[in-house]
């Protein structure tokens, strides 16, 4: 299967933007598992199939269960999915098409989570988490790969949840020799990774007035809930690892309101004719509230479009 997704070179949006350097849109939302979980979900699969693992279990917002459940069914193994009370009806439609599958099963809970934690804890499946499982971080890196084709990347703006991506989006750039900007995007209603960000920028900024930092839309407060409803994580156990991470690349964090998130969708769709989920086009909210913020960019910016 090919896992290579285009990399659309937004001319118009970027002139709409007053951005004076390339643009480009990477489309993960036409990667062939459905979002950019497709980079990792496979790889995880494979290595614990390789070790005779067939029970698996994973709870999830939708993407990652899609991409898991694609995976599962080729290769006749068994998956149960734990999803959420709030989740997409779009999404769980598309999940429920799969019970028809022999051996994967969708629940509804009011804690997908700790369902997945306990089935894992019981020996009854591997748990799927990429949160905490480091092999996650390792199809970013072919994420990382295709990027670095552009050259002199400057900067990636990334939808974040767990922040796996853009921890093994950094660790493939290392790997190949690259330190691209990443800045991470999340939204009023879950915002964990950036509010550690947050207090780091806020310790700088008390040594160094003026300094470019943490930005939150004082107009959006804190909602509890998203249209960007692929955003969840608020634990996020990566976060110290993702800030650091951020940090190193001399990135930022930001957050995103509901009606920044439409207006970035109305954007997309009116200079690129792309119509971008509300959690695809959180990184283009990212990469307006960095130019509002300041920042200056005179090598190609990167907005992740990552999928429904």
């Amino acid at each position: 299967m090919n896992m290579v997704t285009p990399q659309i070179k937004a001319d118009k949006l970027a002139e709409k933007i007053g951005l004076t350097t390339d643009l480009y849109l990477k489309r993960e939302d036409l990667h062939p598992m459905g979002s950019h979980k497709g980079r990792s979900l496979p790889l995880m699969i494979d290595k614990y199939a390789g070790e005779g693992i067939k029970n698996f279990v994973i709870s999830s917002s939708g993407n990652a269960a899609l991409a898991a459940a694609k995976h599962i069914k080729k290769l006749g193994l068994n998956l149960t999915i734990f999803v959420g009370e709030k989740i997409d009806q779009e999404k769980l439609a598309s999940l429920l098409s799969f019970r028809t599958e022999r051996g994967i099963s969708v629940v509804q809970v009011k804690n997908p989570k700790q369902q997945a934690l306990q089935m894992d804890k019981a020996g009854q499946a591997k748990n799927l988490r990429q949160s905490t499982d480091d092999q996650a971080l390792f199809g970013y890196h072919e994420l990382a790969k295709e990027l670095s084709e552009i050259k002199n990347l400057q900067a990636i703006f990334v939808p974040t949840s767990s922040g796996t991506t853009a921890q093994g989006l950094y660790d493939g750039f290392q790997i190949i020799g690259l330190n691209p900007q990443i800045h991470i995007v999340q939204t009023t209603a879950c915002h964990p990774i950036v509010d550690v960000i947050s207090l780091s920028s806020r310790l700088e900024r008390s040594e160094m007035e003026g300094s470019l930092g943490f930005t939150r839309d004082d107009s959006g407060g804190v909602a509890m809930t998203s249209i960007a409803s692929a955003i969840v994580d608020k634990v996020a156990q990566r976060k110290n690892k993702v800030a650091q991470v951020i940090k190193n690349s001399r990135g930022q964090g930001w957050i995103a309101t509901d009606a920044e998130i439409i207006e970035a969708i109305k954007l997309i769709q009116s200079t690129e004719q792309i119509d971008a989920s509300p959690n695809s086009a959180l990184s283009l909210v990212g990469l307006l509230q960095s130019l509002k913020s300041g920042y200056k960019f005179t090598g190609p910016v990167i907005c992740l479009l990552t999928g429904k």
